[in-house]
This record gives C-alpha cells, sequence and structure tokens, in this order.
C-alpha cells in the first residue's frame, strides 16, 4: 500500500486555527503541522509544503523535489520572501493564495486610511495621557471621506475589493494600473483610470495594492511625495520595500503631507531607531492586514484545493 501523501504546514498553528485546517483538509492525507526552522528537514520526507513559509535554501529545494516535494503552496497573495529562483531550479511549482485575504485587506485599508484622515490614533493617546479636548486640539485638522478622491494603485483583487467597499461612500475614486481593466468592469466598479502621477496630484487618500518586485521597489520615492496634495494621506497594506520610507518620513516630518498609514515595513519588526516611530501623523499596525478569523478557512479551502 502506498503511504498517504503528506501535507506540511509551517508554522506552528494556534489549536483553534488548527482545528480549522483540519476541518477542510482532504481525506487520506497526513498533515504535519512544524515550525518554521523544522522546514528544510520536513520537507525531505513531504508531497506538499504549505503556509507562511519564508525564504528556503535551493539545495534544499532541489533535494526535496527530486525525493517526493511537488508543490510549494504560500497561504499569503505575496511571493516576494521565498526562493522562487530556487524553485525554478528544483522546478517546482508554487502557488500563492491571491483573493484568500483580499477582503480583509481591503478592510484594513479603509481603516488605515480613515484613522490617518482623522488622526485615530493621536487622539486615543491623548485621551488615555489625560488630554481630553486638549487632544483633539493638539491632532490638528482632521478630514473626513466624503467627497474626496481616492487613489488606488494596483487594481487586483484587494484593489478592487477597496473599490467596492467604497462605492457608497461619495467618493471619487481613481485607479493606476499597468494592465487597465475593461470599460466595463471600470462601470461596474465605478473607477477612472489615470496614470500614476496624475493619481498621486488628485487624491486626497492613496493606497498601494501591487506586488514588490524590481519594478516597483520604492514606487513611492520622494519625488512621488512631492507632488501628493499637503492634505493627502498614503497608506500601505502591500509590502514595505515599496515605499522610501526615509523619504516617506520626511514629508510626514515636514508636513508635507497629512499622515500615513502603514500596515508594512521594510523590515519587520522595524528597529528601535526607524524614523517613522516617532512620528505622530503615522498610523502603524504590524503586517496584521490579512489573517483574519474569516479568512483562515478561504486559505485553507483555496491551498487543499490546488494540492
Amino acid at each position: 500500500m502506498l503511504p498517504e501523501p503528506t501535507i506540511v504546514f509551517a508554522p506552528l498553528l494556534d489549536p483553534d486555527v488548527r482545528a480549522i485546517a483540519d476541518g477542510l483538509r482532504p481525506p487520506h492525507f497526513a498533515f504535519r503541522n512544524v515550525a518554521l526552522n523544522d522546514v528544510p528537514d520536513a520537507i525531505q520526507a513531504a508531497d506538499f509544503l504549505c503556509g507562511f513559509i519564508g525564504p528556503i535554501d535551493t539545495d534544499v529545494l532541489v533535494s526535496a523535489a527530486a525525493t517526493r516535494l511537488k508543490l510549494v503552496q504560500l497561504m499569503s497573495a505575496g511571493y516576494d520572501r521565498f526562493n522562487l529562483e530556487g524553485a525554478r531550479a528544483a522546478r517546482l511549482p508554487v502557488s500563492v493564495n491571491g483573493g484568500a485575504n483580499a477582503i480583509s485587506v481591503a478592510e484594513h485599508a479603509i481603516m488605515l486610511m480613515l484613522s490617518a484622515l482623522k488622526h485615530l490614533h493621536a487622539l486615543d493617546d491623548g485621551v488615555r495621557h489625560g488630554r481630553w479636548r486638549g487632544a483633539a486640539a493638539a491632532a490638528g485638522r482632521v478630514h473626513e471621506l466624503f467627497g474626496s478622491t481616492v487613489g488606488i494603485v494596483g487594481m487586483g483583487r484587494i484593489g478592487r475589493e477597496v473599490a467596492k467597499r467604497l462605492g457608497g461612500w461619495n467618493v471619487r475614486i481613481v485607479y493606476y494600473d499597468p494592465f487597465r481593466l475593461s470599460a466595463d468592469i471600470e462601470q461596474q466598479l465605478g473607477v477612472r483610470y489615470v496614470e500614476l502621477d496624475q493619481l498621486l496630484r488628485s487624491a486626497d487618500a492613496v493606497t498601494i495594492h501591487v506586488p514588490l518586485n524590481a519594478s516597483t521597489r520604492h514606487l513611492i520615492d520622494a519625488e512621488s511625495l512631492s507632488v501628493m496634495k499637503p492634505s493627502a494621506v498614503l497608506v500601505n497594506t502591500a509590502r514595505g520595500g515599496l515605499v522610501d520610507e526615509e523619504a516617506l518620513a520626511a514629508a510626514l516630518r515636514e508636513r508635507r503631507i497629512l499622515g500615513a498609514g502603514l500596515d508594512v515595513l521594510s523590515l519587520e519588526p522595524p528597529p528601535a531607531d526607524h524614523p517613522l516611530l516617532d512620528l505622530s501623523n503615522v498610523v502603524l499596525t504590524p503586517h496584521s492586514a490579512g489573517p483574519t478569523w474569516e479568512s483562515f478557512p478561504r486559505r485553507f479551502a483555496n491551498c487543499f484545493a490546488n494540492i
């Protein structure tokens, strides 16, 4: 009798999340949950690797693929941290989990947009430190999303979910993507295509939803920030490397833009001397936009369907 095909999943799962995986796991498949450090050894006897996986050495991938490994299934939509060149050398397919976290990330992006426009983090801090009305005065001007222009950079699954959720907010939505949508989809979403420079100049809130690669690294740089409105906010829930953080810190410090909402940074976690940590006009979350309780069944369903 042939052995059961084995799925190795990393990192270690919370018991409640593990129960979701067990409930969706295809029958007659073994499921091993291991720590990230144990992945190189575990995949030598695995048919499938699934999870939030970081870099794996090329020789490890080649060895595992030569033995049993058939697929690497990433649980995230991003693939920039995985060793794609090593997977190519091993002739090993790699799949991403696009769409599973689109709703949660879209919601998080809008939350950061509103938080930055209304200085939510500064107001919260003021109340906690005994400044009631003084907190509002210190925060400065707050702004409504109503009647504003929202610029979406990248109109993939997440960008489209942002547009859908802003559909009833009485905002103008412009977008930039190297691959323009069809006229029918633009009409359905209520969005208008513009070039990136025009988007940056016209938008009151700019939200980024593109992958990180050689062509998009520092897509938002000092020049990009220089053309944004002084009352505009920048939101990034994609990858930290899309933004030149030194340039962003300078723009925020000098009040050349109103604020920023960031779920991602180039170094995660950031060093203690990171230039954005001491600024009162930036709200930070710890790369937490994607993993919601509701998104895990979608992630596992996609993962197991590909397997």
